[in-house]
């Protein structure tokens, strides 16, 4: 178990890094890893309301909108009040908000190419099934 631990933390400290690294070379300095990952988890979900992004982050929707206030503050996202529903606001990401994005899956593809570097064709087939099987 020590072991995994290891790896998991070293596993954590190399997708910071990589992170980190794309953060500084789009000029992103500023932004948190939460933030990033709140407009990521936007973008997945292909503009949702607070409702929707506070039950795919399992957080409480106050939690989720006091961190959405912030991002439309800095212009990373924009509500947009539903066609169908007057009521209901859905988010969508800025311009600004998609090129951050674009960075974090420029971090994500960074990370996926070392361990392709690492691995043969059967070690990596099998990393990948291991991960599904750990992640579903």
């Amino acid at each position: 178990m020590n072991t995994l631990i290891e790896i998991v933390a070293g596993l954590s400290g190399m997708i910071g890094q990589m992170e980190e690294s794309a953060k500084i070379q789009f000029n992103l300095s500023n932004l948190t890893h939460t933030q990033m990952h709140y407009l990521e988890t936007i973008s997945r979900l292909g503009n949702p309301n607070i409702t929707e992004l506070s039950a795919s982050l399992k957080l409480t929707k106050p939690t989720v909108k006091v961190a959405v206030d912030k991002l439309i503050e800095r212009e990373f996202v924009s509500k947009v009040q539903s066609d169908a529903d007057r009521r209901s606001a859905h988010l969508h990401l800025t311009e600004k908000g998609k090129l951050i994005n674009q960075m974090h899956d420029y971090a994500h593809r960074r990370i996926a190419e070392t361990i392709n570097r690492a691995l043969n064709k059967e070690e990596l087939e099998c990393l990948t099934n291991l991960l599904v099987k750990v992640l579903s």
